[in-house]
């Protein structure tokens, strides 16, 4: 993803087109948090033994998009991207992970995760959250992600002005 993608929702879009864009802003927000750094520093914790690092925020949201997106709504019956046994912690140790290999796993989940929302005929379209044990719409998925990435962007935000003092946006 690059970061010249990254534009402003729409000020008076309709609700599917400003979650669609809003979601998109905090995809491209965190890829800009990761431009420039080398993989080093990409998987640099932020406060060992934390396992928290840039890479392991990219690598968490390729299993968030995978698992809302095609586990649930399209009921994908599908492993996580790094783990076969559900634990979701694992994405977060990046400690011999590459840039390459988190941002194709991330990229295509992404991918898959638009393909998804655009085929649903509307933001009432439904699947099963086993963890919740209920169904849930496709808005609630929209909008849960948004939470997750704005929360992790701010841990990007920590993470890479300890990497190069590098700030804002």
């Amino acid at each position: 993803m690059k970061t010249d993608d990254r534009i402003s929702p729409p000020l008076r879009g309709n609700e599917r087109e400003t979650l669609r864009a809003y979601l998109d802003f905090h995809r491209a927000t965190l890829a800009m948090k990761c431009q420039g750094l080398s993989d080093e520093d990409l998987r640099r914790r932020s406060m060992p033994p934390s396992t928290l690092s840039l890479l392991g925020l990219v690598r968490h949201m390729a299993e968030v998009e995978r698992t809302w997106f095609r586990r649930v709504i399209a009921a994908e019956d599908i492993p996580l991207v790094w783990s076969d046994e559900g634990d979701y912690q694992v994405a977060y140790d990046a400690t011999k992970a590459t840039r390459s290999e988190a941002f194709d796993a991330w990229e295509t989940e992404i991918e898959h995760s638009r393909r998804i929302e655009r085929e649903a005929e509307s933001l009432e379209v439904t699947g099963y959250q086993p963890r919740w044990g209920e169904h849930v719409s496709l808005r609630l998925v929209m909008l849960h992600l948004i939470h997750e990435y704005a929360r992790h962007n701010g841990h990007a935000d920590f993470l890479r002005e300890g990497i190069d003092g590098t700030v804002g946006a």
